[in-house]
């Protein structure tokens, strides 16, 4: 029998512009296995753990999803984007000039704790059943009703400006590229997403993770001598 069948959990680490359903694919034919899903969505432009479920360990993917989720990235003050990330092209820049370590350090008062916050416009949120993103590609006008989240840690590692290095724990649903944009606003300026990585999900960690062409290897092992 297909031993992922049986079900794995698997811990990959997102190549640079895979989408998540481009990670699934590869799994899926790399391990033959019937049923595979992974446990939350990773934008292209983002690296970092994507975790992989096959078998009958799909069943856990709802809560891996519920876990809380930490990231590490880079925010670019001064410039904004329609998609609050590198995705699509600066549409509007500001000054930087008035902005202090210490503004920045008042700023992140109010990321911390429970938040209201509107998931970005080129989102795969369904609006009437339509994905938010292919609406904004459109030029459809519409809006996304703010939810909260909750973001346990928020602190800034480094400041080389314009660009801000961060670290993030939150909760599920939490868009690190609507707190880009938000921040840039707090600050009087603008901000998109620069660089996103997820190095950690629950208790899974990407230090734990495999690049899939290291996976294709393992699997290739397996099926030679499945004992």
């Amino acid at each position: 029998m297909n031993v992922y069948d049986e079900g794995r959990v698997i811990l990959i680490n997102k190549p640079y512009r895979w989408t998540s359903f481009d990670v699934v694919k590869k799994i899926r034919n790399i391990t033959k296995a019937k049923r595979v899903g992974h446990a939350g969505t990773l934008d292209p432009l983002a690296t970092g753990l994507l975790i992989v479920c096959t078998g009958k360990f799909t069943k856990q993917i709802s809560v891996i999803q519920d876990a809380e989720k930490e990231y590490t990235g880079t925010f670019y003050l001064g410039a904004v984007t329609p998609s609050y990330d590198r995705e699509t092209e600066i549409i509007q820049t500001f000054d930087v000039n008035h902005i202090t370590n210490e503004i920045i350090s008042h700023a992140l008062v109010g990321f911390r704790g429970e938040i209201m916050q509107s998931p970005p416009l080129h989102s795969a949120v369904k609006v009437n059943g339509q994905r938010a993103y292919k609406m904004a590609r459109r030029g459809d006008d519409h809006v996304l009703a703010a939810k909260p989240v909750f973001i346990k840690e928020f602190e800034i590692t480094d400041i080389a400006m314009p660009l801000l290095h961060f670290r993030i724990v939150c909760s599920k649903g939490t868009y690190i590229r609507s707190i880009a944009n938000d921040l840039g606003k707090t600050l009087n300026s603008g901000a998109y997403l620069y660089d996103l990585c997820r190095t950690r999900i629950g208790d899974y960690s990407l230090d734990k993770a495999v690049q899939v062409k290291d996976f294709q290897v393992e699997a290739d092992h397996i099926r030679a001598d499945p004992e």
